[in-house]
């Protein structure tokens, strides 16, 4: 439901403030007011083209803001949703700048969005019918939804639904499959030959690195012994060793430790250094004895080392990881296998499936034709108490064929509308009069308004070309529907303004430099008075008067 709007710079209007209310709103003034100003200001909210054209003079941006109260609106919080915009507080802002570059701006609850999402969510927020291009019952699919929801289909397309979901799994399964198919034969040749190539070299994990390790060792074995000769040399076996060093270093101090008590700390240092120099000695030696030159191991482990390179580069992957990939061909091949194993039990799932979706297609189409022919004898109905009494309104279904199961049936659905005797039914959105398309849509809002589509609808000069008793019709109908409706009506008639719970005038004042529209909801005595002008004309009566008060009152 729409409850507050705020126009900045558009057009005429300088800033206007309104609040609305549930119940039937409508708007009236003299023609040339600016009551359209305001439909146009929500088409700019519900994502309409706008440019620099619509900003008031002499300014640099027309600014409109629209707060809706979407409590009951269940589809809208999917949309938002998938939009990734936050609504904690059931309440929607939108906001929408023009500016003088042409360049606009959309934002909802302080998101920025594109045109085309604001588009999108606008279509479940408001619905105008008229001459503006929020028709959004002239779209096929609200056609359809219309009919359906007329009809009570939820559940059975609900298992349309369910039934292509699992389709579409299968197939992208199959699909998958029959990709690989195309080189099945050769694929699983490779893959055996591949697996065998790796199976011969009887892989182990962590086994190129511990060759690795080896090779580099026997590949410098003489600098090894070498290095380890020279080590003892220094250390041990050499006259003026280390180990030599040490011992009459020890030897001396302990000499003069009579003399200098401090001296046994560093006794105690060197005879340390001394036990673990000569563990160090021996580590070396036992190491040194172990180290011997093995040219034809060196050679083994070259050709391995060797051979696993190679098979690694045909691989394309590094030696050292052959055995996880070994590990993930050999899971490749049984998943081949296993998805050529369940080809046909998948083929015949879909065989099934099919099967169902045609028979509950089928029962949907001839529900639809049968629920199709009720709704269009009662909007056919509404039509000639609404000034076309000539009017046939027809719900056209055909069936189309399709290779695999599709949402909502196979059916197509449009509405059709003839308007005179012997004239072929056009499409409504071929309808060219604005006064007619809101009549139309209007008697179709009333023949399924309890599916509650679209919680506020406008109907732009739905009463045009019409008065008297139809007019009466029209207000009455307007009225029944903004029970369960918010209603806007842009009306000349005041036989169907008398009908609405709120009244908003619309006028306008110009002097030399520039025209000023004004946008006042009225109260009680205003009304009277609003109402009195549009049954006289600039000259209020007091029989007029007395006739706007008999009006309101009933």
């Amino acid at each position: 439901m729409l409850t507050h709007l705020h126009i900045q710079n558009l057009a005429i209007i300088e800033e206007v403030e309104l609040e609305f209310h549930p119940g039937m709103t409508v708007l009236t003034g003299e023609t040339g007011a600016g009551k359209s100003i305001l439909i146009d200001a929500l088409g700019l909210i519900l994502g309409d083209r706008g440019d620099s054209s619509i900003i008031r003079p002499d300014s640099d941006k027309s600014e409109i803001v629209a707060t809706f109260d979407i409590t009951e609106n269940g589809e809208i919080f999917t949309l938002l949703d998938e939009q990734s915009i936050s609504c904690d507080n059931q309440e929607l802002i939108v906001r929408r700048i023009v500016n003088k570059d042409g360049r606009s701006r959309a934002y909802i609850n302080s998101s920025l969005v594109s045109v085309q999402v604001l588009r999108q969510i606008g279509e479940v927020l408001v619905n105008i019918h008229g001459q503006h291009a929020h028709q959004s019952l002239s779209h096929r699919t609200n056609q359809r939804y219309l009919l359906d929801s007329f009809a009570g289909h939820k559940i059975i397309i609900d298992d349309l639904n369910t039934i292509c979901s699992e389709w579409k799994s299968i197939d992208e399964k199959l699909s998958s499959i029959s990709s690989d198919s195309k080189s099945y034969d050769s694929t699983m040749e490779l893959l055996g030959y591949q697996i065998k190539e790796l199976e011969d070299l009887h892989l182990s994990i962590g086994e190129y690195d511990d060759l690795e390790e080896e090779y580099k060792r026997l590949s410098n074995i003489s600098e090894l012994i070498k290095i380890s000769q020279k080590a003892l040399q220094l250390l041990s076996e050499h006259e003026l060793s280390a180990e030599s060093a040490l011992r009459h270093t020890i030897h001396d101090f302990k000499d003069l430790q009579k003399s200098d008590p401090k001296l046994e700390n560093f006794i105690t240092l060197l005879e340390n250094t001394s036990i673990q120099l000569t563990d160090t000695v021996d580590e070396i030696r036992q190491y040194s004895d172990n180290l011997e030159t093995n040219p034809d191991r060196l050679n083994e482990v070259d050709n391995r080392l060797n051979l696993l390179m190679d098979i690694a580069r045909k691989h394309q992957v590094h030696a050292r990881n052959l055995p996880e990939h070994y590990e993930m061909l050999t899971s490749r091949l049984n998943e081949l296998k296993s998805n050529y194993d369940s080809i046909n039990e998948m083929v015949e799932r879909q065989k099934n499936i099919w099967g169902k979706y045609e028979i509950l297609a089928n029962k949907l189409h001839d529900s639809r034709v049968k629920n199709a022919n009720t709704m269009s004898k009662a909007v056919t109905k509404h039509l000639s108490g609404l000034g076309m009494p000539e009017g046939k309104f027809i719900i056209d279904i055909s069936s189309q064929k399709y290779d695999v199961p599709v949402k909502d049936g196979t059916d197509q659905v449009e509405f059709l509308i003839s308007l005179n005797p012997g004239s072929k039914p056009q499409p409504m959105r071929k309808i060219a009069s604005g006064g007619e398309l809101s009549r139309i849509s209007l008697a179709i809002q009333l023949v399924t308004k309890q599916m509650n589509l679209f919680t506020t609808m406008i109907f732009d000069e739905v009463d045009a070309g019409i008065g008297g008793k139809t007019a009466d019709i029209v207000g009455e109908l307007l009225k029944d529907l903004s029970v369960d409706h918010q209603v806007f009506c842009v009306t000349h008639l005041p036989q169907v303004a008398s009908r609405a719970n709120n009244h908003v005038q619309v006028s306008k004042s110009s002097n030399t430099n520039e025209t000023h529209a004004q946008v006042k909801q009225l109260d009680k005595k205003e009304r009277i008075e609003e109402i009195a002008r549009m049954l006289g004309g600039m000259r209020i009566s007091q029989k007029t008067l007395a006739h706007a008060k008999e009006m309101l009152a009933l």
